[in-house]
């Protein structure tokens, strides 16, 4: 066994109550600390950017494709277009778009019991893919579109249904409102389903009906469409599709314009990539806490030991092998420190994956529950990252070793 590593061991391990022994108890919880809020920082940022971002993309899919119109906002009525088979084939033979459907909106006001409500009426037929928002539904069935006229069925959100006293299966009146002539339509329909999303400026804005009831308020044509939603699968992959559509060796008609959600719902991701920020900040002030308490700690080891450093160096021992042993209990140190932290940061959050123990407000984050996402990869590069910076950070300590006299040393009480 390598002498260093023996006489490390024997120095951790002993059982003699000293004052370095605190010390390193709180150079250990410190390293433990800072290893658990890391893990910590990181599953919950994943969970939040997975968790939100997911919600949008399953109510409003990845891109819109729809007539460009460079001084509308991209959340309101659409100018109509056409149905085009050749916009959807090339929809459909980008690498990576997995669905595309037609969709439509319209301001209206939702009307029950003399209570009223303004939303933006979404539109879509019978290809549009509700299994993306089964989570949100909170009561009631998804509308269908066996109406040969148009479905006389919507779905509304969960805050309008409280708004209005609103249950499923009543009947409300939605007026469609027609800036151009001043003028509005009623109609009677069915409320199919309740959803909440979770996600304020969603669940207030919309409800969903057929978009047939749209093209006859409007006077559309029975192919007429506001656009299409096209979703990926993969959402980091987003600004490269998009690329695609414009530059690729089939791009998009010249009418029609591609965009991301991300730029249509800037605020709320701008939001979540201020958590990357947070999560650098808490890993700097995290690895400075755990850097400082280690270097204290080892300081005080070496001036604890001086005695020790100076007879070893009087029967030869070499400053780098005097250096080594401290060095291995400071590792020693690390490494439970880590191992703790890993236990516990792991462990805090399995237990909020699988119970849901911290609750939010989900009018401010979007979300009920924190949501964890642990990146195993992650995980490891954390603990084998603190390691190494710990031990680099080590090494400047243990340089006071060679300014130790043996003769001094050995009279140093």
């Amino acid at each position: 066994m390598n002498v260093s590593s023996f006489i490390a061991k024997r120095v951790a391990f002993n059982s003699q109550r000293t004052f370095s022994r605190f010390i390193i108890r709180i150079a250990t919880a410190a390293t433990a600390l800072s290893v658990a809020a890391m893990i910590l920082t990181l599953g919950f940022v994943n969970g939040f950017q997975q968790a939100i971002s997911t919600k949008v993309f399953n109510f409003w899919g990845h891109l819109h494709v729809q007539q460009y119109e460079p001084d509308k906002s991209m959340v309101a009525e659409e100018t109509p277009l056409e149905k085009n088979d050749t916009v959807l084939q090339i929809l459909k033979a980008t690498p990576g778009v997995t669905h595309v459907q037609a969709f439509a909106t319209k301001s209206a006001v939702l009307e029950k019991n003399k209570e009223i409500e303004g939303v933006l009426f979404k539109g879509v037929d019978s290809s549009y893919d509700f299994k993306n928002m089964q989570s949100f539904l909170k009561a009631g069935t998804w509308i269908d579109f066996n109406d040969s006229l148009y479905s006389k069925q919507i779905l509304i959100s969960q805050p309008v249904a409280d708004e209005l006293q609103i249950k499923v299966n009543d009947t409300i009146h939605i007026y469609f409102i027609s800036p151009e002539t001043a003028s509005s339509s009623v109609r009677s329909l069915l409320v199919k389903g309740i959803f909440k999303t979770g996600i304020e400026e969603f669940d207030k804005s919309f409800a969903i009906g057929d978009i047939r009831l749209l093209r006859r308020i409007n006077n559309w044509t029975h192919s007429e469409i506001g656009g299409y939603e096209v979703f990926i699968n993969d959402y980091k992959n987003i600004d490269s599709v998009n690329d695609v559509l414009y530059n690729g060796p089939t791009p998009l008609p010249g009418a029609w314009v591609s965009k991301s959600i991300k730029d249509i719902y800037p605020f709320i991701f701008d939001w979540l990539n201020i958590q990357d920020v947070n999560r650098n900040v808490m890993f700097i002030v995290m690895s400075i806490i755990a850097i400082i308490n280690l270097v204290t700690c080892l300081l005080i080891l070496v001036l604890e030991r001086t005695r020790m450093v100076g007879i070893l160096k009087a029967i030869g021992s070499s400053d780098w092998n005097i250096q080594k042993i401290f060095l291995y209990h400071a590792s020693i140190i690390s490494c439970t420190g880590i191992g703790l932290g890993l236990f516990f940061g792991v462990g805090i959050a399995l237990l909020q994956q699988y119970t849901g123990f911290i609750k939010l407000d989900e009018t401010a984050y979007y979300v009920s529950t924190a949501p964890v996402d642990l990146i195993w990869w992650q995980v490891i590069a954390v603990c084998a990252a603190t390691l190494v910076v710990c031990f680099l950070s080590l090494l400047l300590p243990t340089i006071f070793v060679r300014t130790i006299q043996p003769v001094k040393a050995i009279q140093f009480r």
